[in-house]
């Protein structure tokens, strides 16, 4: 689902970096009063887990990938805010150490998966879970892949809309909405269900690993 370099306009992607700074830079603060040392190690741990289920890409056909992210799972057990700012962090190292993902389009994944996932995750668990905890957190997990994945598509096919030459050819990526929704969306739909397993099973470790430290 990463957005590698040259694909995205700086009419894009600067105005995403401005909106992530400043979204970055509250979630700092919000997770500075919140976070202590009881859950500092478990947000270690699953940020890591992140990281591994985000290096491992399937290639699918249409030259795009996939990859289960952790991103529900995070939201759930952490708060929308932890979890933008540990997918954040995971997207980060991957564009800078392994070059997995651009760092123009790092605000953007940023935005797509830690934040508009995250938070879409929490929303579910919060609204589902007192009728069906399981059903909730499954949800939760593949809302977390599906909508991020939707919004990637939407914005790597209005590039050739937003930049071209004076001919109307793309600058930037070149496909329009017609392939990058059924390229990108569609391969997501079905990753989403083993990211709702993962948070299922990783939410219920979680819960009595803490259960039983208390």
């Amino acid at each position: 689902m990463h957005i590698p370099d040259g694909f995205i306009s700086p009419q894009t992607y600067l105005p995403a970096y401005a909106a992530a700074v400043g979204l970055w830079a509250y979630a700092a603060r919000r997770v500075k009063r919140e976070l202590d040392a009881d859950t500092l190690p478990f947000l270690a741990a699953y940020t890591a887990l992140s990281f591994v289920l985000m290096m491992v890409a399937l290639p699918l056909p249409g030259g795009t990938t996939a990859h289960a992210a952790g991103i529900g799972l995070l939201a759930v057990s952490f708060g929308g805010w932890m979890a933008f700012l540990a997918v954040s962090l995971v997207l980060a190292m991957q564009a800078l150490l392994f070059g997995d993902g651009g760092v123009t389009a790092l605000p953007i994944n940023a935005l797509a998966m830690g934040l508009v996932g995250g938070f879409a995750a929490l929303t579910a668990w919060k609204t589902f879970g007192r009728w069906n905890q399981t059903l909730a957190l499954f949800f939760a997990g593949w809302l977390s892949i599906a909508l991020p994945a939707l919004l990637v598509a939407l914005v790597l096919g209005v590039q050739p809309l937003i930049a071209h030459d004076a001919q109307g050819a793309p600058l930037f990526f070149p496909f329009g909405l017609s392939v990058t929704l059924p390229a990108v969306v569609l391969p997501h739909l079905l990753v989403g269900l083993a990211e709702g397993v993962l948070t299922v099973l990783g939410y219920r470790y979680l819960t009595r690993l803490r259960a039983r430290l208390a």
